[in-house]
């Protein structure tokens, strides 16, 4: 479904067919485009391995942390690539709190080839610091590229999910405070129809659902 075809099917389920409508294209297309961030990250829908300007960052010697494309928010698999051999070396991705049991030493060690990767919010730090160039090569989930701004726009989601991105737009339009389509229960009924398809929302640190040495837990985020 376009942008187009999504903005009609929320006016006709939330019954806005008036001259002129009760939400504006505007506000209908925001809520849209958070409907697409918020169901990749409930359910993991876009795994990037081949864009290099998300998978591939550039390591110098001697320099050990990067900043992450925006985009990228779980990393599932990480290699460094000397420039010596091109042979990729894995890496374990770590939190400092388990390099702090296993390695306490580990920020004062020498330079060599990388073994670990620590990931926070927005950057990656390689353990050791590299002795030489390289690249750092990942597999990421991310979110959308770009929002849709278009009517011919299309989410960049598989087209199977399109359809329930408009219960995200529900959800927000009924839980408006002074509009004239507030209805708290209907707005909770369209929450629990997008949680239902997509999944629950999780933590906000998501890197450590996926680290082997933390326990992994979900935090529900209520709204």
């Amino acid at each position: 479904m376009n942008l187009k075809q999504l903005i009609k099917r929320f006016r006709r389920d939330a019954l806005d067919l008036l001259d002129p409508p009760m939400c504006s294209d505007a506000d209908i297309i925001d809520w849209l485009n958070e409907a697409e961030r918020e169901a990749s990250i409930r359910a993991r829908l876009l795994l990037e391995d081949a864009n290099l300007g998300l998978c591939s960052i550039k390591v110098d010697a001697g320099t050990s942390s990067y900043r992450l494309h925006p985009k990228v928010y779980e990393i599932v698999h990480q290699a460094f690539i000397p420039e010596a051999t091109h042979s990729p070396c894995g890496l374990d991705i770590v939190t400092r709190e388990k390099l702090d049991r296993v390695c306490p030493q580990w920020r004062e060690l020498p330079t060599a080839d990388p073994r670990w990767l620590i990931q926070t919010d927005t950057a990656v730090r390689l353990v050791p610091v590299p002795f030489q160039g390289g690249v750092l090569r990942i597999e990421a989930y991310r979110l959308p590229m770009k929002d849709m701004c278009s009517p011919i726009d299309e989410p960049e989601i598989h087209e199977a999910h399109h359809i329930k991105l408009v219960q995200w737009a529900l959800f927000k339009a009924f839980s408006t405070p002074d509009s004239d389509l507030f209805d708290a229960a209907r707005s909770q009924a369209a929450y629990l129809a997008f949680e239902g398809y997509f999944g629950l929302r999780p933590d906000v640190d998501l890197r450590r659902s996926t680290r082997g040495d933390e326990v992994q837990t979900t935090v529900v985020q209520t709204f």
